[in-house]
């Protein structure tokens, strides 16, 4: 496995234990020696993630609309791509992606999440994805299962995706799957 595409907040969010996450997750990516793909911020856990993972000796690429440099800053020590839409920088990270890592955030990481989703369903990409904090993804799971369930998703797009508590788990799950498909 090459790249491990991570989502998540660009904010740090109301549980102290997230932060603690973020820097257990970029660590781990790191000692794997597999490159972080994220969305470039030096802020929130998206920030917490890609420090701890450059510290840790590994690599980072950071991908960023440029409208959102001042707002969020750029992760220094990171290599950064700049575009110039939403829409180019989530289509960049999918592309330079094996598989996705989705730790705790906001609408923006519930809108990658599911434009991630849409595209494995239209089959535009076969790549899995982990969750991080089960019990914070415990409703995103739960929904899934009820829209499978409802005809409106094919069971592989939930088959896909694996919900965990600690980052070697949820890595180890990713390898597993990355794995089965070669």
């Amino acid at each position: 496995m090459g790249s491990i595409c991570v989502f998540c907040g660009s904010g740090v969010g109301g549980e102290a234990g997230h932060t603690a996450l973020a820097e257990a997750t970029g660590r781990a990516i790191a000692a794997r020696g597999w490159r972080m793909v994220y969305g470039g911020a030096e802020a929130g856990l998206m920030g917490v993630t890609a420090r701890a993972c450059l510290e840790a000796g590994g690599s980072v690429l950071g991908v960023i609309p440029e409208f959102l440099i001042p707002v969020e800053g750029a992760q220094d020590g990171a290599e950064i791509r700049i575009t110039a839409t939403m829409g180019a920088r989530k289509a960049m990270m999918v592309e330079e992606a094996d598989a996705f890592l989705v730790l705790p955030g906001g609408a923006g990481t519930l809108e990658e999440v599911f434009d991630m989703i849409m595209l494995r369903q239209l089959g535009r990409h076969a790549k899995p994805s982990a969750f991080l904090d089960a019990a914070y993804w415990a409703p995103l799971e739960a929904l899934m299962r009820h829209v499978v369930q409802s005809g409106y998703a094919k069971p592989d797009v939930l088959e896909a995706m694996s919900f965990h508590t600690e980052p070697d788990a949820a890595l180890n799950a990713l390898e597993r799957a990355i794995n089965a498909c070669a």
